[in-house]
């Protein structure tokens, strides 16, 4: 391992970024120092700017991935190399507005019925009863469940911060059985080695495996089932900045960005043509 990227993992653990993160700042870094044949210190950026656009028409990458790459190398420059550049030296992708996949209550029922594991399944319903993401899931510690409040406990969410959230009787009682079958002793949902827990990948794959045999026409992820129980809040008259803590989220703006479409809202809000006093013409 080189100093500079020695330094460079530590700066991300001492700045407190999600593992996840680490690693896929780590695997973009590595690709842009592979790609010129040196190291990033001796690149400058006009390097940088090169690289964006061989993502971008040459290897095709999405907004969202191109924009990895720039927090990585921004991180790298301006935190650990310390150089005096100021964010704007790093121009993000402008990603499209899409509109978010939102599984009704009966496609979800539907999609839980065809994850044939008992663990995978308790995970994904966490996913969905909580409002998890798949990495909060997996990580969750038998402690982590609060039968008398009614509540989990997420430690070290996204941004290192720990929150409770929400826990359904029907969740609590699938927990239950899920833990009486499997009586894991530290991690909820261990792997095959009870020293470490399931990892989001094994889960992803689960969920893949169930929307498959679901045949269900909207795709199926772990965010997806995050996003659908913000939703069904919202639709249920929840108030925002309750979803904005159940989700984790320190601004209300990404809430509202998460939450905004409501399909049963849209279908159920009135015309303004049908509210129009019209009569019959007069007679002649």
């Amino acid at each position: 391992m080189t100093a500079l990227r020695k330094r460079f993992i530590e700066d991300m653990q001492l700045r407190g970024l999600a593992p996840t993160t680490q690693r896929s700042y780590i695997h973009y870094v590595a690709g842009f120092a592979n790609f010129y044949g040196v190291s990033p210190e001796k690149l400058d950026l006009e390097a940088v700017r090169q690289y964006e656009l061989y993502l971008l028409e040459q290897r095709n990458l999405s907004p969202e991935s191109v924009n990895t790459f720039v927090s990585a190398v921004q991180f790298l420059y301006l935190e650990t190399l310390e150089m005096p550049w100021g964010k704007n030296c790093f121009p993000r992708q402008k990603r499209p507005e899409k509109q978010p996949v939102v599984l009704s209550p009966e496609e979800v029922a539907l999609f839980f019925r065809h994850v044939p594991s008992l663990k995978y399944r308790a995970a994904l319903m966490t996913c969905y009863g909580a409002g998890l993401r798949i990495s909060e899931a997996v990580a969750l510690k038998v402690n982590d469940i609060d039968s008398q409040r009614m509540l989990l406990r997420v430690e070290a969410g996204k941004g290192g911060k720990d929150r409770y959230v929400t826990m359904g009787p029907r969740l609590l009682k699938i927990l239950r059985m899920y833990w009486r079958s499997a009586r894991p002793k530290h991690w909820l949902f261990p792997s095959w080695h009870e020293c470490k827990h399931l990892t989001s990948s094994s889960l992803a794959q689960a969920c893949r495996d169930a929307w498959q045999e679901s045949k269900l026409t909207k795709r199926v992820t772990a965010h997806t089932l995050r996003h659908s129980f913000a939703t069904h809040l919202l639709e249920n008259g929840t108030d925002i900045r309750v979803i904005q803590v159940l989700l984790g989220h320190s601004r209300i703006d990404t809430t509202a960005r998460y939450t905004r479409v409501s399909p049963r809202t849209i279908a159920h809000t009135a015309s303004p043509l049908d509210q129009l006093p019209l009569g019959k013409g007069k007679k002649k």
